[in-house]
């Protein structure tokens, strides 16, 4: 029998969406077989987020969250296909925990086709200049320093995109892999449609900082 590693069981968490002892019981019952245990979870309901993807979702909830002793506030908004899901303890769990998660992860986008294009463009050539930084006593050409920038363009999406960032209950899934999770116990469609998040004192965009007291 095939050496099931945690590699494999990461990897099939990724695709499925299903839980980590799951997965490596699927794996296990599949000797390995990556498709056997995908169709493994299939059968016994975790691994339908994909399937259901595509379905429409109109109902859901809008929940907020207040942290810090009211010094962090968060509104989200989280749709499902149906009210009688909506209504679902898993579903409102799930709502409540990605909340609770914005308030302390603290991400500016839903997903990175959210993220503008002139932010990226930005992020990119700050990265660029990282690069050519620490590699100017042997510059590196052009074409190497994009392919760089690329790889690094990852992590800054998972630092402020919501669904890429760790769960800070289970750093080691993703809030797109528990949203996954969240659909195959559900067995309906989610969504994370949009959130805001305040913060006591922080400072709104074009406001003018507010006068000091004197002393």
């Amino acid at each position: 029998m095939a050496e099931i590693t945690a590699s494999m069981v990461n990897d099939l968490r990724t695709k499925t969406g299903a839980g980590m002892m799951d997965c490596k019981k699927a794996l296990t019952e599949a000797s390995g077989d990556v498709e056997k245990a995908i169709e493994w979870l299939r059968k016994k309901g975790m691994a339908s987020a994909d399937k259901k993807s595509s379905r429409a979702t109109a109902e859901g909830q809008v929940a907020s969250y207040i942290h810090a002793g009211g010094k962090i506030g968060v509104l989200v908004e989280v749709n499902c296909e149906t009210d009688f899901a909506a209504r679902n303890d898993a579903f409102q769990t799930f709502v409540k925990d990605v909340a609770m998660h914005i308030a302390a992860s603290s991400p500016a986008y839903v997903r990175r086709e959210d993220v503008p294009a002139d932010v990226v463009a930005k992020e990119k050539e700050v990265l660029a200049a990282q690069v050519n930084e620490e590699n100017k006593a042997k510059p590196k050409p052009a074409n190497v320093v994009e392919k760089i920038v690329e790889g690094k363009l990852g992590k800054f999406f998972s630092q402020v995109c919501l669904l890429e960032q760790p769960f800070v209950k289970d750093p080691d899934q993703t809030i797109e892999a528990y949203a996954k999770s969240a659909v195959a116990k559900i067995g309906e469609n989610i969504r994370i449609r949009r959130f805001v998040r305040f913060q006591l004192g922080e400072q709104i965009a074009g406001e003018k900082p507010a006068a000091e007291k004197p002393a």
